[in-house]
């Protein structure tokens, strides 16, 4: 990211906060940058390239943080729960901005669309960081779900004042387990033997 766009962004991030993600238009935007509105226009043609670019930045940040050598003890559970309260910790000084966001977006189910591809991107980095795979249909399938336990465990963390984040960390170990039992349980179901169908050579039942 350019320090135009970084000043670009960073004037868009006050401006939600202070101002709610509705009532900020992109001449807003590119006066509190002291850009021109067209220079703005090129980095960021609307308010959803603008949040994506938000969302691309903490995803920065958090990769940032992932070791180069991953400990062979933890398991793809104990990884994306670090991972994951790595990203918590990034947002945290951006609450008010994402309370906003999701305010506007829980009224506007366009915005809401137009932000899910940004969001399973981000998800996707998140798997990678812990070591999981986010490639083809199971990929796809594991995004989905970790994009479900972010939006559930993000209510948590709106309202979680503790020093250490412990009720958010508590509400994603939780959400976590439940989604690695259903994995095992999918897995194994999957591997089963499909008990009726015929041994080779028997005959077919009688139509």
């Amino acid at each position: 990211m350019t320090e135009t766009g970084k000043t670009a962004l960073d004037a868009f991030l006050g401006l939600v906060a202070e101002k709610g993600f509705a009532a900020v238009t992109l001449r807003d935007v590119a006066g509190a940058a002291g850009l021109g509105l067209a220079d703005l226009y090129r980095l960021y043609p609307d308010k959803t390239a603008l949040v994506a670019a938000f969302v691309a930045r903490v995803d920065a940040e958090v990769l940032a943080g992932t070791p180069s050598q991953g400990d062979p003890e933890e398991t793809a559970r104990d990884r994306l729960f670090d991972t994951m309260m790595r990203r918590y910790d990034a947002l945290r000084p951006h609450k008010a901005v994402l309370g906003a966001i999701r305010a506007a977006a829980a009224r506007d189910p366009l915005l809401l669309l137009a932000l899910g591809p940004a969001m399973r991107r981000s998800m996707a980095a998140m798997l990678e960081a812990a070591g999981v795979s986010s490639d083809g249909l199971s990929g796809a399938l594991r995004q989905n779900g970790l994009l479900a336990i972010h939006y559930a465990v993000s209510r948590v963390f709106d309202q979680d004042e503790t020093g250490d984040l412990s009720k958010t960390m508590a509400a994603l170990d939780e959400r976590l387990k439940t989604a690695e039992k259903w994995a095992q349980l999918v897995e194994k179901y999957v591997k089963m033997p499909d008990l009726k169908r015929p041994a080779p050579g028997a005959e077919s039942p009688a139509p």
